[in-house]
């Protein structure tokens, strides 16, 4: 996300990094190409043209040019001004009643259903509580029938009824099904147009008039750019809305909608969806979309990710596993499943400091981890307990049976031996130990 719009940022501040000195003048010249960049991603142009003066002004005051490292400071100024420009501090979504009414507001194709399904899986899996999800868009049949299929997909309540036209009536009916069910969380899906109109508003003031929701998100697709913010306003001059969500970051987005939309209706962004998949949703954190966007990565949100497939126990039979030399090919590809668990791999990939750059554009997909699962797959189940056993035939036999070449096998097999010798080497301290003595003296000492 945002690869174009980090690209400028990071030529515009190179200008500064080439200066023993630095003046007003060439401080002056960054900050306009940085508005030129910010412009060019769709950014509200009084947004952009505030956000410089306000970092310039900032510069000056902190006496940027007498500073040691003066381009280093300037960019932690824009850093933390984009952190402020996205809202400065993340929002939790609340949580408050009983059971808690959240209504979806937002255009047809901006994610509203596919959206409900990632919060009730959220709140699900993270919060401990049981959702239900009701499908009030009486114009579109196909909506209510993908509410059902993602209701069923991540094994959550879903309420609809094909044959009432009014819905008010099919919300009201829904909230007397969750108080008598003991659902905690009731989502409510509603109809969308392709363009703001009279006829949506009044339907969705109605609904907000009689069901008192505790919270209405305002959901919208990040790559319409500067179209997003305009129909957040409209929006939000009706409902009065209490959060944003940015649906597709994962695309080509320019990104203007995340940088604008906090300063044009001053609501908060909530959450991001940044993948198809029901758990590709992120609570927003604006100081890590920050570090992104200036290409600093994103380090906490890849351990957040991993903390939440760590199980404790499952980690010290792992270490005993690998202090002993047992680890295996099950092991292995248990571990290649809470990898492909944290998210979309080139995603993952990217949120590594330095390394998003270096990655934007190769081709990494989700199917990078196929050929691996096949071979191993292909083993027998005494063969992935005992690797030792493959030899030349088993081997040709698991090429086939793969559909890999033999030298793909080959390959791996020796990727393995080396995970697992790097494995058992940082599980003995002795190890590491003697690996340091004999490593070469650096030079000059």
């Amino acid at each position: 996300m945002f690869d174009n719009l980090s690209d400028k940022l990071e030529r515009a501040f190179k200008v500064l990094k080439g200066h023993g000195k630095i003046n007003e003048i060439n401080v002056a010249d960054t900050l306009k190409e940085v508005r030129k960049a910010l412009l060019d991603a769709d950014v509200n142009y009084k947004v952009a043209k505030t956000f410089t003066d306000t970092v310039k002004e900032k510069a000056l005051g902190q006496n940027v040019l007498t500073a040691l490292q003066p381009s280093q400071l300037l960019i932690k100024i824009a850093h933390d001004e984009l952190a402020a420009l996205m809202g400065g501090t993340k929002e939790e979504i609340y949580l408050g009643g009983n059971p808690t009414i959240i209504l979806m507001s937002g255009l047809q194709g901006s994610g509203k259903t596919t959206f409900t399904g990632k919060l009730a899986y959220y709140l699900k899996t993270k919060k401990g509580k049981k959702p239900l999800m009701v499908a009030c868009d009486v114009y579109r049949p196909a909506a209510i029938d993908q509410l059902h299929v993602l209701g069923t997909q991540i094994e959550v309540d879903v309420f609809s009824n094909k044959e009432e036209k009014n819905p008010v009536k099919i919300a009201e009916a829904a909230l007397k099904q969750a108080k008598d069910n003991g659902n905690s969380v009731v989502l409510i899906d509603t109809a969308g147009r392709l363009a703001v109109d009279e006829v949506m508003m009044n339907e969705i003031a109605e609904l907000k008039k009689a069901i008192k929701p505790n919270e209405i998100l305002f959901v919208v697709d990040s790559m319409t750019g500067q179209d997003a913010v305009n129909t957040a306003k409209a929006f939000n001059d009706r409902l009065d809305f209490d959060g944003v969500i940015l649906t597709k970051l994962d695309g080509d987005t320019r990104g203007g909608a995340a940088l604008s939309i906090k300063s044009v209706v001053n609501k908060p962004i909530k959450f991001i969806g940044t993948g198809e998949k029901m758990e590709a949703l992120d609570v927003f954190y604006p100081e890590r979309m920050a570090d992104r966007i200036l290409g600093m990565g994103d380090v906490v949100t890849l351990v957040e990710r991993a903390q939440e497939q760590f199980n404790e126990e499952e980690a010290r039979k792992l270490s005993k596993k690998i202090a002993t030399n047992k680890f295996d090919f099950n092991d292995f590809i248990a571990q290649l499943q809470q990898i492909k668990k944290m998210g979309n791999i080139k995603d993952l990939v990217g949120m590594i400091p330095g390394v998003g750059k270096a990655v934007k554009d190769m081709d990494i997909n989700d199917d990078a981890f196929k050929g691996i699962e096949a071979i191993i797959s292909s083993m027998t189940p005494e063969e992935r307990s005992k690797p030792e056993l493959l030899n030349g035939s088993r081997r040709q036999r698991i090429a086939k049976g793969s559909g890999q070449g033999i030298t793909e096998v080959n390959k791996l097999l020796k990727q393995f031996e080396e995970t697992r010798k790097m494995m058992r080497m940082m599980n003995d301290k002795n190890a590491m130990m003697k690996l340091m003595r004999n490593m070469p003296k650096m030079p000059g000492k």
